[in-house]
């Protein structure tokens, strides 16, 4: 095998290290700060340098969500395909998803950022940040399926509304983490998506009491 194909060149680590502050700046103030002279300044390179490896804002833009999506399959995604498919795969997915962001160096997640600047706004953006969220949500329903079939869950919820109800959970752990500060958000979280693994399941939820019993 010849060096070049086993060393990653200059180039590569350049485009490496604006991504990076790229990805960042978009998780601190979103993808609509970006800017090709901000970047030049933040990471000491000139905006042509930065010209020769993204042409305008939108193509730096939506190279920063592709690493987002990058660096989330990474650290979320991957890690919990060593669990079966079904529950325990889904249980491992939203456990990684409530870390990935601190695992990958980042002080808030990019991809909620984006859903606030692009979910009304027609164009590139939009159209990439909704192929990725769908696919996310069909491989959260793809174990739900599963989960159903080998007899983990009762089939009550449905595969779309297990994903719908997951993505609520991590969204509300978000602005209780980042918004509120709350540092029992995690814990929240976790105990939100135990008690909706139960009701898939068929199962009452821990602590769960049951309702008195009203006499006329």
């Amino acid at each position: 095998m010849s060096k070049s194909s086993t060393t990653v060149s200059k180039g590569e680590l350049t485009r490496a290290c604006i991504l990076d502050a790229a990805v960042q700046q978009a998780a601190l103030a979103g993808f609509e700060a970006l800017t090709i002279g901000g970047l030049a300044s933040q990471t000491g390179l000139s905006k042509s340098g930065l010209f020769a490896h993204f042409g305008s804002k939108e193509e730096l833009q939506l190279a920063a969500l592709d690493e987002v999506v990058r660096r989330f399959i990474e650290t979320a995604y991957q890690p919990a395909l060593a669990a079966p498919a079904g529950r325990a795969r889904l249980l491992a997915l939203f456990a990684h998803w409530l870390q990935w962001t601190r695992r990958s160096g980042l002080p808030a997640c990019p991809m909620m950022s984006a859903l606030g600047e692009y979910d009304s706004q027609p164009g590139p953006m939009r159209n990439a940040l909704e192929r990725e969220m769908r696919r996310l949500d069909a491989a959260i329903a793809d174990n739900v399926a599963t989960a159903i079939a080998l007899g983990e869950f009762s089939g009550a919820v449905t595969p779309q509304q297990f994903a719908f109800e997951t993505f609520g959970i991590i969204a509300s752990c978000y602005r209780s983490r980042i918004l509120y500060q709350d540092p029992e958000s995690g814990t929240q979280a976790q105990l939100a998506f135990t008690r909706l693994l139960a009701a898939a399941a068929g199962e009452a939820p821990a602590g769960t009491v049951a309702p008195a019993t009203v006499r006329p």
